[in-house]
């Protein structure tokens, strides 16, 4: 097991400690085909039988795992206890958990991977969940299964120095990219043939995909190109273009996700500049809202009162997601308290949680400016991860 993936297992039991729950159950099977979101941060590799991964209020790690994939997590010693199975896991789970929760415990509650708001903490299929409950049925816990939300939330927001560190770095390679972009960038070349190009860079540096490939980055070419969540087109990059470039990279496990623009050409119209003064305004209004204790629709509140004050219409989206493994990784949202987002927004701010802060508008006759870069919330308020654009950049005819 690895420094980080050891850190993040010690982590889950101090906030098991904390939580509700008298343990934390995670239930998977086939993880090649379905991964639970959380499995990264209990262990390396997967699992092929029904599998539990216990961690309890006492901090005692339990894994009951069938007999062919117990060696690994036997052998990486970060485990308290390995119970392996050859015919049925249910009777050494149930036995687990009696070992694990005191008969004094009147009623039992036992967290397990669902959750109505945030897919990274819906990782337990329903079918899955229905075989638990058949399991604890005629036993002391039948009725125990409660939410492992609050737990999963904590995990992977409360960022460790590790993770951290390992963030700045894929910061670094994606500022290296946008360099190495804007560089490339000529008039006639297509948003196909940027992507094409970046896909080939970040295959000779070993850099992931911060979410999937086809649509990352995001590049966007001038006025007639579909702003939002597309595959780049053959659309080509002409004089008077706002170039756009959504870009986010995996390494070391962890991603960033970033917004960068340019203007093709000398001079920069007054309609750009104002497009990016509001919209560089409107993260810093985001910016200065952010710290632990407020709702995230505060802070987006924030950024969206500052850009309609500067007589922009409201963006569509949420000001900011949580980044960690991947480039939504779930937990708490900077966004307007829409159905959408479900509970998302009411949820409070924690320090160590790393969030993006994006929005856009679109310049008549030029194209989308949006901007987007990642902060880290701190004990008092956030720090910049990245570097914001502070300028509008050009790029030459």
């Amino acid at each position: 097991m690895s420094d980080l993936t050891r850190e993040k297992l010690n982590q889950a039991a101090a906030i098991v400690a904390q939580s509700e729950a008298d343990v934390w159950l995670t239930f998977v099977r086939e993880t090649s085909g379905i991964a639970d979101p959380c499995l990264p941060f209990l262990m390396e590799g997967g699992l092929t039988w029904q599998s539990a991964l216990l961690v309890s209020k006492t901090g005692k790690k339990v894994v009951v795992a069938g007999n062919y994939d117990l060696d690994g997590l036997e052998k990486s010693g970060d485990w308290d206890e390995t119970i392996g199975y050859v015919q049925g896991i249910r009777e050494p789970l149930v036995d687990a958990l009696e070992e694990l929760i005191p008969v004094s415990v009147a009623s039992p509650k036992i967290a397990v991977n669902f959750s109505e708001n945030d897919d990274k903490c819906d990782g337990l299929t329903y079918g899955m969940f229905r075989l638990l409950e058949s399991y604890l049925a005629r036993t002391r816990f039948a009725g125990a299964l409660i939410s492992a939300e609050p737990i999963i939330r904590a995990l992977r927001g409360r960022k460790t120095a590790t993770e951290l560190a390992a963030m700045r770095g894929a910061i670094v390679e994606t500022d290296r990219l946008f360099a190495e972009i804007a560089e490339r960038a000529k008039p006639g070349i297509t948003e196909r043939q940027l992507a094409d190009f970046v896909h080939a860079q970040m295959e000779v540096r070993g850099l992931g995909f911060a979410w999937e490939q086809e649509g990352n980055p995001i590049v966007n070419c001038g006025p007639d190109s579909a702003v939002g969540h597309s595959a780049p087109s053959s659309l080509a990059l002409a004089p008077g273009h706002i170039l756009h470039i959504d870009l986010g990279v995996v390494q070391n496990g962890y991603a960033s996700d970033l917004q960068r623009c340019w203007f093709v050409g000398s001079e920069i119209p007054e309609a750009v500049s104002r497009a990016h003064a509001a919209v560089l305004g409107a993260i810093e209004a985001g910016f200065a809202a952010l710290r632990p204790g407020v709702s995230g629709w505060e802070v987006d509140a924030a950024a969206r009162s500052f850009l309609v004050a500067a007589g922009y219409p409201e963006y569509l989206h949420a000001l900011g997601h949580q980044v960690g493994r991947v480039a939504h990784d779930g937990g708490g949202l900077l966004g307007p308290c829409w159905a959408r987002y479900g509970e998302t927004p009411y949820w409070p701010i924690e320090a160590g949680q790393v969030y993006t802060l994006e929005l856009g508008v679109a310049v008549e006759g030029h194209g989308y400016w949006s901007l987007e870069d990642m902060v880290v919330v701190t004990e008092t308020g956030a720090e910049w991860l990245s570097t914001p654009q502070r300028e509008a950049w050009t790029l030459p005819v």
